[in-house]
């Protein structure tokens, strides 16, 4: 399967995808490190994609999106943005509103 159509997929079939270096449980760079805390922080279920795994998915998402960096946040298919864009959003209440009105469901968090 050539990477795009690999992109493409998981694009499609998770509400939010994050193309990162590293994992959600130990990202490899500040930058992705940043956009996992925000994620876990509002409390949405998202997919992280290691490009650090394969050259080809590296090269092949910035091609797909037009975006040179990682980290890239996909949501119900769209192109958020990378690591700048996602806290700007998040830090003006965009991120939130993004996700609910896509619909995509987050986790009640228990208050202190």
């Amino acid at each position: 399967m050539a990477i795009e159509q690999f992109i493409e997929n998981e694009v499609k079939a998770n509400d939010v995808v994050l193309f990162m270096k590293g994992t959600p449980q130990f990202p490899m760079c500040g930058f992705s490190g940043q956009v996992v805390q925000i994620l876990d922080h509002i409390g949405v279920s998202y997919k992280g994609l290691n490009v650090l795994d394969s050259d080809d998915l590296r090269d092949g998402i910035k091609s797909y999106s037009n975006w040179p960096t990682i980290p890239q946040l996909y949501v119900k298919g769209e192109f958020v943005g990378g690591c700048d864009i996602v806290r700007e959003m998040f830090q003006a209440g965009e991120l939130q509103g993004l996700l609910k009105e896509k619909g995509v469901p987050l986790k009640e968090r228990a208050s202190t």
